[in-house]
């Protein structure tokens, strides 16, 4: 590895005052990122002058990151584990959904520091595609605001008020594909040979008929197949997600560069968190899905050992809604680590699908599978977000009794409202009832509160919504609340009035933030201010808890079966009923309730869909 003839001349473009510090980052990542790169690329013509461009590239990228930026580089180098901790709490929001534009997404931030929010997730809001765009992930450029939202000192205005009031700022970071009128795109329709060697082309159907062999499909209603014909590009372009959207081709090196440069320009701009979209997609084999490949985990690695040189400051966060055997992977190993935190879609799904059979073998069986964390890395959990509850990552945990398809599906049916169900939810990319795809909706509607006729049905819906929210603050991970949740919105219907939007249910659940409800979150008669209530109490609980951080242990306790029993380290434990009957419980000892503060020892009874948090008494 050719280290010493560039590690000086690397570094000259730094201050002297940081440029030791760099050195140190430097030497102590620079083995993974070398390994990394030189297993995907070393066989390429020139790869040591192609590494030597990208590290003077990542220098001046370092040399041109702010004051502000490299002291929070090195308060978080120096404090590696300060995402992990109970007072960490995630907001996602959609840009327009939120506050119009970032100038009024800065105007929320008193709400978000409220609700105790010290992580923005905030939904796609660089330039995107004209017309149909995925929600914004259908890239036109990444080195642009959506011209809706403002522009990109709108956003490195954001960022600083976020700094200010103790919220990063995470974006999505779209690595599998860009839209098809992003400027690489357009070169390569136009005839551009090496833009055209930035993505996956094809002069006819032979190749992609031997890859469709093999391959799933994302949206199989709305879009199906992985390639569409391009005829001014000659040809069919890989397409895993809509015929809009380009695959990149990740086997070319310069694919690399230019992903790596622009993620580290963002970061310059602020932003401190990236959600690394669609990780499990990124490398092609014939014969195979093309999903969760060892090339997909060495790009990772690689951007991770780049982001420790130039932003240590950065997490990573792995977007692969993978069953739960293939998601620790996204983080690496000891010696090349890959991400930060990882979604926990299985724990997620779980929940959702012990909730409808009223019976915690799903949720407990997932439980039981997730791996202690490694250092410095986080679970991501979350109740809902913008996109649908996938119910195939849970075909595994579903397999124990019987037919898995047919047990998902049935869940799926409930969430859509068949047989008598309280939830007002959507099937999503499914014609077929026994098929389990996905299944739409806000947390409000899918629990009852949208469809509650009487005090008596509100209250029981309220009871699902906070089992569901508890979970997901106590199990151990870095829980991300979705806009509207907090106040109990419900499902927005007005997106099937839109043809662009028709075909695609995901869009219940991103209505507009309802500042009416907002303003009643204080009232007590209001559901709006019941639903906050509850929640806030939630996450000031769980903020004085040291238990409820990422890496303390985990264990379950035997419990009736509808019961989730979870103990965290020697003085906490969680009891969730998934049912509509009371339970009972014995507990061993003397425990206070954590919500309510008062004392309980003995046989205690859950109520309906009730849950409890408690502490055991010195």
């Amino acid at each position: 590895m050719p280290m010493s003839s560039s590690f000086h001349h690397l570094f000259e473009v730094l201050p002297e005052g940081r440029r030791a510090q760099a050195e140190r980052r430097y030497a102590e990542h620079a083995p993974a990122l070398h390994g990394c790169l030189h297993a995907l690329y070393g066989r390429t013509p020139g790869f040591e002058l192609w590494y030597g461009r990208l590290l003077s590239t990542v220098a001046e990228l370092l040399a041109a990151r702010s004051p502000a930026l490299a002291a929070l580089d090195a308060e978080r180098a120096a404090q590696p584990a300060w995402f992990l901790g109970q007072q960490m709490l995630g907001y996602c929001a959609y840009v327009d959904r939120l506050g119009g534009d970032l100038r009024g997404v800065a105007r929320g931030i008193p709400h978000l520091q409220e609700l105790g929010v010290r992580y923005l997730h905030l939904l796609p809001f660089l330039k995107m595609r004209k017309g149909e765009n995925d929600g914004g992930f259908a890239v036109a450029s990444f080195e642009e605001v959506e011209p809706r939202f403002g522009n990109n000192a709108d956003l490195e205005a954001l960022t600083e008020s976020l700094r200010a009031a103790g919220i990063s700022l995470c974006s999505d970071f779209i690595l599998n594909h860009v839209a098809d009128d992003h400027p690489w795109a357009l070169g390569a329709r136009a005839g551009d040979q090496r833009l055209r060697g930035y993505f996956h082309l094809f002069p006819d159907r032979v190749l992609p008929d031997r890859y469709e062999k093999t391959l799933g499909q994302v949206f199989p209603q709305a879009a199906p197949g992985n390639f569409t014909e391009v005829p001014a590009a000659g040809g069919w372009a890989w397409t895993t997600f809509y015929p809009y959207q380009w695959d990149l081709n990740w086997s070319n090196p310069e694919v690399f560069a230019e992903m790596a440069s622009t993620l580290l320009r963002l970061a310059n701009r602020g932003i401190e968190v990236f959600r690394l979209d669609s990780t499990a997609f990124l490398w092609k084999r014939e014969g195979t899905n093309c999903m969760n490949q060892p090339e997909a985990h060495l790009i990772l690695q690689a951007l991770r050992a780049l982001a420790s040189i130039a932003a240590p400051g950065v997490l990573l966060k792995a977007e692969a809604i993978v069953p739960m055997r293939e998601l620790p992977a996204y983080f690496g190993q000891a010696a090349q680590p890959e991400c930060h935190i990882a979604y926990h879609s299985s724990l997620m799904a779980a929940a959702w699908g012990s909730l409808a059979e009223q019976d915690a073998a799903l949720v407990r069986k997932v439980v039981e599978g997730t791996p202690p964390l490694p250092p410095h890395a986080s679970w991501l959990s979350y109740v809902r977000c913008h996109d649908d509850i996938g119910w195939n990552v849970l075909r595994a945990e579903a397999s124990e009794t019987g037919d898995p398809q047919a047990r998902l599906a049935a869940i799926s049916r409930f969430f859509a409202g068949d047989g008598g169900s309280y939830a007002r939810g959507e099937a999503f990319q499914s014609s077929d009832p026994r098929a389990a795809h996905g299944s739409n909706g806000m947390a409000a509607s899918l629990v009852g509160l949208e469809g509650a006729a009487d005090d008596e049905s509100e209250g029981l819906a309220l009871r699902r919504l906070m089992l569901l929210h508890g979970l997901a603050l106590s199990f151990g991970a870095l829980p991300v609340l979705f806009m509207g949740d907090e106040l109990g919105q419900v499902n927005d219907y007005s997106f099937r009035q839109r043809p662009d939007r028709a075909m695609d249910s995901r869009w219940l659940q991103r209505p507009a933030f309802d500042e009416e409800r907002l303003a009643q979150r204080h009232e007590a008669n209001t559901q709006a201010g019941r639903v906050y209530a509850a929640l806030r109490s939630l996450v000031a609980a769980r903020q004085r808890l040291p238990a409820l951080a990422a890496g303390e242990p985990r264990s379950l306790l035997s419990s009736a079966p509808s019961v989730l029993a979870l103990q965290r380290g020697p003085a906490f434990l969680a009891l969730y009923n998934f049912s509509g009957k009371p339970q009972q419980f014995a507990l061993q000892g003397q425990w206070t309730d954590a919500i309510e503060r008062g004392t309980l020892s003995g046989e205690i009874t859950l109520a309906p869909w009730a849950m409890y948090w408690l502490e055991r008494d010195h």
